[in-house]
């Protein structure tokens, strides 16, 4: 624990340097090896910052540092998203970046993102994964080991979905839980670089016009 602690305190005085003040990148951390009380023990001392995201597969600890746009991203999608619901009249409940953990399965994961529908539960219907530097631990072997039904990832200005059927996610072209969502439209509305006000007052409008 003590040399894991101590190499989380050089990267920390990396990440921490100016000359990444700019980078548009996040920071990953990943260290093989740790076993599942040191991956509680490091939630536990960390449980009160968001600066750390803590991922955890069958022995491999990933640490992730998100970028300005990592976290810029994932909120526009956050404020679209529930801007949605509303308007749809969608019973759902957030659940942002909770800690989903199972030690059976050796998995643990932090969404970008989470919603559960109609009522809450144990795990999220649905998890939002952004993607700005891949390298990291596979989400999906996570997310398929937890039982959370569906998956999308907003990686290369793109929209990716799975739906686990069986044991097995399947890549699919629309929302399971949301078939009516013009994922065409909410792409590109985050692709256009318009004030957030604007993006979910433009949102808002084609949803009333019908249009998604």
């Amino acid at each position: 624990m003590l040399g894991l602690l101590e190499k989380l305190s050089c990267w920390e005085e990396l990440t921490s340097q100016s000359a990444l003040d700019n980078v548009d990148s996040d920071q990953i951390l990943l260290m093989n090896g740790i076993n599942w009380n040191i991956y509680e023990t490091m939630l536990q001392r960390f449980e009160n910052t968001s600066h750390y995201r803590f991922k955890y597969l069958e022995g491999t600890l990933e640490i992730m540092s998100p970028s300005r746009r990592h976290e810029f991203d994932k909120k526009i999608i956050a404020l679209l998203l529930e801007t949605y619901f509303i308007q749809k009249d969608i019973d759902f409940y957030p659940l942002g970046s909770t800690t989903f953990r199972k030690e059976a399965a050796a998995r643990g994961i932090e969404p970008d993102e989470c919603y559960c529908f109609d009522s809450e539960k144990s795990v999220p219907d649905l998890a939002i994964e952004v993607v700005v530097t891949s390298g990291g631990i596979d989400d999906l072997l996570i997310y398929q080991g937890l039982g959370v039904p569906e998956v999308w990832f907003w990686q290369n200005h793109q929209f990716s979905l799975y739906f686990l059927r069986g044991n097995k996610y399947e890549k699919i072209s629309k929302s399971e839980f949301l078939p009516d969502l013009d994922l065409t439209l909410l792409t590109s509305l985050l692709l256009s670089g318009e004030k957030p006000k604007d993006l979910i007052s433009k949102f808002r409008e084609n949803i009333r016009r019908g249009n998604s």
